[in-house]
């Protein structure tokens, strides 16, 4: 196998996953970096997504919970969270569940991140138009 077939295998192999967790929205930052940085949109999904995602030790609402404390934690990820609390919703966790990892959250990394977190799935939460939660 040459390396440009492992290359795109890889990059197949993401973008199916990608597809299933993120639908739409994981395309368009795809997207979005071709224009400025397409080798970064070929490692979210052929690394990402291919490589991480696709591995089975956990399912794919565990990774989704794990992303969220982490994006949480890192704060200053407010579009990332957008992204992943739809992704999150994609894969089976209730809005329920997200707003518990969110309040579970403050513990580790403070009201202010967890507030922040809290606030951009009240967002997608309500294009979703799954408000009022609980």
């Amino acid at each position: 196998m040459t390396e440009t077939t492992e290359r795109q295998q890889r990059f197949a192999r993401g973008k199916e996953v990608l597809d299933a967790v993120d639908g739409v929205a994981g395309a368009n930052v795809i997207d979005a970096l071709a224009e400025v940085a397409p080798e970064l949109g070929h490692q979210v999904v052929a690394w990402g997504f291919g490589e991480i995602y696709s591995r089975s030790g956990l399912e794919p609402r565990d990774r989704q919970l794990v992303t969220l404390g982490m994006l949480t934690a890192l704060g200053g990820c407010e579009p990332q969270l957008d992204v992943h609390i739809n992704a999150a919703l994609n894969v089976g966790l209730t809005p329920e569940q997200i707003v518990e990892a969110l309040l579970h959250s403050a513990v580790y990394c403070g009201f202010p991140r967890a507030l922040n977190a809290t606030f951009v799935a009240k967002k997608v939460f309500a294009d979703r138009a799954l408000l009022p939660v609980g």
